[in-house]
């Protein structure tokens, strides 16, 4: 059984932004959430997740959202995919079906080489190889619709994990790894938490905390790993750091600012979370 377990909910270039300016500075207020012994990681999560797991100093990867974005392109999820989604809700209510469609559409829609993403995500990684403690990415598969976990115990390497999960239908392509291939892990759920199940502790960092459609928002899983004896803290955006984001998650534009909200909301998070992780 995991004793203390940090869930990394998914939020785009500005979410992992958020997310690193928050564990950097909750470490700094004695709140050390690298020290998890389960890490769940769902897309922009599941990098933030790598690297913590991994051994990476939350610091300096903080430090390196502040840097200009130097030409890199903002992505965005087009009114034709987003009407595309929409009509992926249509049908059968199923969420494993459901997911299926969505990754219908995922598999016509990008035209991003597969290789070049995959590389994207491998820069953002500093190390490239599962760490032994216990790191779970969600994912979906493209196809079925079916959720799963993938670790080090899957056989498929982590780059690719993570370039999967973070694999949104419609910008990025899904991910072929493991004679499979994948879609965001935030079609199912946009932190996943319930992953974390079993863990007497769960901090969770959500940057988007709802879902739609038949997705299962954040809330509903910390209220059931809570009935479950769990003790959780839930940490989402403020209002200051809802703003800094802006209104596309996917805009390296906004990548310094979030991270600096995420900074600056830790002394308001601090003390809750403190509460269920230092004790």
């Amino acid at each position: 059984m995991a004793e203390r377990a940090l869930v990394l909910g998914g939020g785009g270039i500005t979410g992992i932004a958020w997310e690193l300016g928050m564990i950097s500075a909750l470490r700094e207020l004695g709140v050390d959430l690298t020290g998890a012994d389960l890490i769940v990681g769902t897309s922009a999560g599941s990098v933030v997740g790598a690297q913590i797991a991994t051994g990476v100093d939350p610091q300096e990867r903080y430090e390196a959202q502040l840097a200009p974005p130097d030409g890199e392109l903002a992505a965005a999820l087009g009114r034709g995919t987003m009407l595309r989604m929409g009509l992926a809700m249509i049908g059968p209510r199923d969420p494993q079906r459901v997911r299926a469609r969505i990754g219908r559409v995922a598999l016509r829609a990008s035209r991003v080489p597969e290789a070049e993403r995959i590389a994207v995500i491998g820069r953002r990684l500093p190390v490239h190889e599962w760490p032994q403690r216990a790191l779970k990415v969600a994912a979906v598969d493209a196809h079925t619709g079916e959720f799963v976990a993938l670790d080090r115990d899957s056989g498929v390497p982590l780059v690719e994990a993570v370039a999967a999960s973070c694999a949104v239908p419609g910008v990025w392509p899904p991910v072929t790894t493991g004679g499979r291939r994948f879609i965001d892990g935030g079609m199912r759920s946009p932190a996943n938490a319930d992953l974390a199940s079993g863990s007497d502790r769960v901090v969770v960092l959500a940057p988007l905390v709802r879902g739609f459609g038949p997705m299962v928002g954040v809330a509903a899983q910390t209220a059931q790993l809570r009935a479950a004896g769990a003790e959780v803290a839930l940490v989402s955006p403020d209002a200051a750091a809802l703003t800094a984001i802006g209104r596309n998650v996917l805009d390296p534009a906004h990548r310094a600012a979030a991270a600096r909200a995420g900074r600056a909301q830790a002394t308001a998070a601090a003390e809750a979370v403190a509460a269920v992780w230092n004790r």
